[in-house]
C-alpha cells in the first residue's frame, strides 16, 4: 500500500459532498468534500506501489487549471487504470454540479 498526497490550485470552495465507485479489483472509490479556497488536496491510498508519477500526471490533467472548486478528494484505489480515475473524478464533479455545489 502506498499513500500519495497532491495539491493543486483551485477556485472557491465546493459546496456539498459526493462519492463515486467502490474499492474493488481494478476500480476505485472517490470521496469529495469542500476545502478552503484556492486549494484542492488529493489523498490517494493505492494498492499499487511506485506509481506516484502516473498519479501526478493524471491528476495534473484534471486539476491543472484552477477553475474547479476547492475540494478535498479521498481516493481509495485497487489498481484502477488512469481512464477509470478520470471517470470516477468526473462522476463526483458531476454529482457536485447537479446539487449546485460547483
Amino acid at each position: 500500500m502506498e499513500t500519495i498526497v497532491l495539491e493543486f490550485p483551485a477556485g472557491q470552495p465546493a459546496q456539498g459532498r459526493a462519492v463515486a465507485g467502490v474499492v474493488a479489483s481494478g476500480d476505485l472509490e472517490v470521496l469529495l468534500e469542500a476545502n478552503t479556497a484556492q486549494r484542492t488536496v488529493v489523498n490517494i491510498t493505492t494498492s499499487v506501489d511506485g506509481k506516484s508519477r502516473v498519479w501526478e500526471a493524471v491528476l495534473a490533467r484534471i486539476f491543472g487549471d484552477s477553475s474547479l472548486p476547492a475540494m478535498k478528494l479521498e481516493i481509495n484505489d485497487s489498481g484502477a487504470t488512469p481512464g477509470v480515475v478520470q471517470i470516477r473524478i468526473g462522476q463526483v464533479l458531476e454529482q457536485l454540479q447537479s446539487t449546485g455545489g460547483a
